[in-house]
C-alpha cells in the first residue's frame, strides 16, 4: 500500500524495547520503519574480569583440560580471552583452546574464535544450540569432558542432555545478568503498559522478560501487566527461550523463523498493522492505529486524549457515544464534560478533514460510519 510505503508499515504505532544489549540497533530498525520506540533495559550485562568464578573456571580449565570447548557468543568468547589476557593467563588459554574440539555457535562465534588465532572445529549453519548438542550426542559424550561458555544465562536443558550422556560439563561464566542500575526507565514501561501505551513489546532474551515481569510483581502491577499482554499488547519474542518466562504466565507470543532482531521486526511489520482495523467513515478510509491515524493513507498524529476519545467511538462506530462516557475514557478525566468538548476540538483539528465526528445535539458524538458498511459494523 502507497501509505506504508510513504509512512512505513509500524507508522503511528509504539513499540516497547527490553533489551540492554544491541537495544540501539533494533531501535533504529523500528524507527526506519516508522515506529515510534520506547526503550528501558529490563537488564544490564556486567562482565566478569574482576570475578572470581571466571578466574577459578579458566585456570581449572588450563590445569585439567577439556576434550570440547563450546563458544556460545562472540562478546563472550571475546570477554573471556581479554579477561584471560588481564589475569597474565591469556596465552595459556588460547594453547589449551588450540588443542581441544573447539565448537562455535554460530557465524558470529567463529568470526571471534579466528580474530583470537584459533579454528573451531564445527560450525552449525543455523546458530542453534540444539545442533550443537545433537552433533556432540552423535559423537558420543560418554566420559568426555565438556567446557561451555556461558553469557549470562544458564542453559538448563542443554547441560541436562549431556550430563544425561554421560559427559562431565564445566560451565565458564563470563557475563552475569543484573538488574539494570536505573529502575525509572523500566517502572515507566510498566507503567505504559498497563495504560495501553504501548502497542507492541520486544524481548531479546529470557532473562530480561523474567526481570520484567518480576518487577511488575515486586510493584503489585502483575495482575494488570499480565492482563495488557494477554490482551491488547501484542509481545514479541526473538525465540522460543526468551518466551519460556512469559509462557509459564500463560501469555502467547510471537516468534520469528530465524532468531535475529531483522526477522522480529519483519514480523512486527507483517503483524502490527492488522491489529488497527479499517473504517469507512464519512466518505475516507480511516485506520486508527497506537498514537496517530491513517486518513485516506495520510499519517495524522493525534494526542493522547484525542486517541482516548477516538477509541472509545470506534469501539462500536457509527453509534452514539455520550458525553459522560467519553469522559470516563479520557485519561485523568475529571468530572467537567467540557473537558470532552475541547479534546474533540484537538482531535477534529489533528485529523484534518471535517465530518468524520458527528456532534448528536444532547446525546453526545459518533463516527459518522458510512450507510454501506453498517451491516456490518453496526451490529
Amino acid at each position: 500500500m502507497h501509505d506504508d510505503a510513504q509512512h512505513g508499515p509500524l507508522a503511528g504505532f509504539t513499540v516497547g524495547v527490553t533489551a540492554a544489549r544491541r537495544a540501539e540497533e533494533l531501535g533504529t530498525l523500528l524507527q526506519r520503519r516508522g515506529a515510534v520506540v520506547l526503550h528501558a533495559p529490563a537488564l544490564r550485562i556486567v562482565p566478569l574480569a574482576d570475578d572470581s568464578e571466571l578466574l577459578a573456571a579458566t585456570e581449572e580449565l588450563i590445569e585439567d583440560v577439556p576434550d570440547v570447548v563450546i563458544a556460545t557468543t562472540a562478546i563472550g568468547f571475546r570477554g573471556w580471552v581479554e579477561a584471560a589476557d588481564g589475569w597474565g593467563i591469556g596465552e595459556a588459554l588460547l594453547g589449551v583452546l588450540r588443542g581441544v574440539e573447539l565448537l562455535a555457535r554460530g557465524p558470529k562465534v567463529k568470526g571471534a574464535i579466528r580474530a583470537a588465532g584459533l579454528t573451531e572445529a564445527w560450525s552449525p549453519e543455523s546458530e542453534s544450540m540444539a545442533e550443537v548438542l545433537d552433533r556432540l550426542l552423535g559423537e558420543g559424550v560418554e566420559g568426555r569432558r565438556i567446557a561451555l561458555q556461558l553469557h549470562g544465562e544458564p542453559l538448563p536443558g542443554f547441560v541436562d542432555a549431556l550430563l544425561a550422556a554421560g559427559a562431565e560439563v564445566v560451565g565458564v561464566p563470563v557475563y552475569r545478568w543484573m538488574p539494570p542500575e536505573d529502575i525509572a526507565p523500566l517502572d515507566r514501561m510498566l507503567d505504559v503498559t498497563v495504560s495501553r501505551g504501548l502497542d507492541a513489546l520486544t524481548f531479546t532474551s529470557a532473562p530480561a522478560a523474567a526481570s520484567y515481569l518480576n518487577r511488575a510483581e515486586v510493584r503489585g502491577l502483575l495482575p494488570e501487566i499480565l492482563s495488557a499482554l494477554r490482551d491488547d499488547v501484542m509481545t514479541v519474542c526473538v525465540g522460543p527461550v526468551t518466551a519460556l518466562p512469559l509462557q509459564d504466565r500463560g501469555i502467547s507470543t510471537l516468534q520469528p523463523e530465524r532468531f535475529r532482531l531483522g526477522p522480529l521486526v519483519q514480523l512486527l511489520c507483517a503483524q502490527l498493522p492488522g491489529t488497527a482495523r479499517p473504517l469507512p467513515v464519512a466518505g475516507h478510509r480511516i485506520e486508527i492505529r497506537g498514537h496517530a491515524v491513517l486518513v485516506d493513507g495520510a499519517l495524522r498524529p493525534v494526542p493522547p486524549a484525542g486517541m482516548a476519545l477516538l477509541h472509545a467511538l470506534a469501539r462500536r462506530p457509527g453509534w452514539v457515544v455520550a458525553r459522560a462516557d467519553l469522559l470516563r475514557a479520557l485519561p485523568g478525566s475529571g468530572s467537567d464534560e467540557h473537558a470532552v468538548e475541547t479534546a474533540m476540538a484537538r482531535l477534529r483539528s489533528a485529523l484534518g478533514v471535517p465530518r468524520l465526528i458527528q456532534t448528536v445535539v444532547k446525546r453526545g458524538y459518533r463516527l459518522a460510519l458510512d450507510p454501506v458498511a453498517d451491516a456490518t459494523y453496526g451490529e
